[in-house]
């Protein structure tokens, strides 16, 4: 046998490289191992992830509320293909809208980078608890897309619809989380008036009396979203204790018109106040979600208004003298007051402040794309898509709810 010195110098340089890459292996992590999608999110540390580290404080201080969409490639974390429970309505792919560039935003504060919502670390966040939206066809649209996304983690249980698919239950066995929609025109006890056996249009509201479709579940809820707006723009009579004491809409040349701000201030006023007084409650956070906008142009809902932008607007084209940015005010103001009385008890106010934001939206309304046969030819510029910009009220919604409850 010859000698290691001996061997050919070809032979020799092939067996160091054989032992030198056999150490590497056994060196080294198993490049065969399959990588699972969360390593690989793990792996990446994406600058968006919700982990916070070290920008705590920054965010923390930031103004989430002020700022500016920016292009996302990444876009929307679920479809409307993966999301089964999107309502019909909503689903605008489905009915025929083709642009997608309106899925391609992120917003974006100017003081900080707003963590990407990730269902898997908010159902650890609310484990054991029930989170319930009040308010209107808004109000479901912001729980389905919250429901969307949260479905990407754990699969919910129905648990609740009743014969109108308003009250709405979705149970998460796994994280013992249920989530719900409690369906309100006005917060506040509203009746329309039928003439000669037919709708009207026209309601009476009792600014004194609670509307009971959403006060009777709220002693088990643990978080609330509470909104509502949309509805107090038609005739309406206002009602206290005594009678009629104003109107909105209602051209009466023996009662004052106080317009929609006055209504729907006295209306949170009062739904407020009675989350304040409700002895066996035990929300620790309640979320006013401000008013989000409507985009008709060229005419209004009834008269041929359409939505069909395919790009958001700029900040300076906005206009922050509005009617929506009153009604968005007025709605901070009894944040306020209610934080007043809520601090003497234990109790937590606070703003989900998507009014700026969604004002730079017109996209992303369903438009023309949203199915309804009894009402061809007109347009959807109240609600969102899904898919859409309303996902992003998500990350807010986390991040306010974690700088509440923390």
């Amino acid at each position: 046998m010859p000698k290691l010195g001996k061997l050919p110098p070809f032979f020799l340089s092939c067996l160091l490289l054989t032992i030198i890459f056999t150490v590497f292996i056994l060196c080294s992590p198993n490049p065969f191992n399959r990588i699972s999608k969360s390593d690989l999110h793990q792996t990446l540390a994406l600058p968006n992830s919700t982990s916070h580290g070290d920008d705590d404080d920054e965010i923390l201080k930031c103004d989430l509320f002020k700022g500016e969409w920016v292009p996302d490639l990444q876009g929307s974390l679920y479809t409307n293909w993966s999301c089964s429970t999107i309502p019909t309505s909503k689903n605008c792919f489905h009915h025929g809208r083709k642009d997608t560039e309106f899925l391609k935003w992120r917003w974006e504060p100017h003081q900080c980078q707003l963590p990407r919502f990730d269902p898997k670390t908010f159902l650890e966040f609310v484990q054991g608890k029930k989170l319930g939206f009040i308010g209107d066809s808004v109000a479901r649209n912001h729980m389905d897309s919250l429901l969307c996304l949260l479905s990407m983690v754990e699969t919910p249980v129905d648990h609740y619809k009743d014969s109108e698919d308003r009250k709405r239950v979705w149970y998460f066995p796994g994280h013992d989380f249920t989530l719900m929609i409690l369906w309100t025109k006005f917060l506040v006890d509203g009746e329309e008036r039928v003439i000669d056996g037919s709708s009207s249009g026209i309601f009476d509201l009792h600014l004194h009396k609670i509307d009971k479709k959403w006060t009777t579940d709220l002693p088990v809820l643990d978080y609330i979203i509470i909104s509502d707006a949309h509805w107090f723009f038609r005739t309406i009579y206002l009602h206290n204790d005594t009678g009629v004491v104003g109107c909105v809409y209602c051209d009466h040349p023996n009662v004052t018109d106080f317009g929609v701000g006055f209504a729907l201030r006295m209306a949170f006023r009062s739904a407020l106040n009675h989350i304040n007084r409700c002895r066996e409650c035990k929300a620790r956070v309640t979320l006013v979600r401000t008013f989000s906008p409507a985009h008709f142009e060229n005419g209004t809902w009834d008269t041929g208004g359409r939505c069909n932008r395919t790009s958001p607007l700029s900040e300076r084209e906005v206009k922050l003298t509005s009617n929506e940015w009153e009604l968005r005010s007025l709605q901070m103001e009894e944040i306020e007051k209610a934080n007043i009385e809520g601090n003497k008890k234990g109790t937590k106010f606070a703003a989900l402040d998507v009014t700026r934001a969604m004002l730079m939206r017109p996209d992303g309304h369903p438009g023309e794309f949203w199915g309804n046969k009894w009402m061809n030819g007109y347009n959807d510029c109240v609600h969102w898509c899904l898919p859409g910009p309303i996902d992003a009220w998500n990350d807010l919604l986390f991040e306010v709810l974690r700088r509440k409850v923390t």
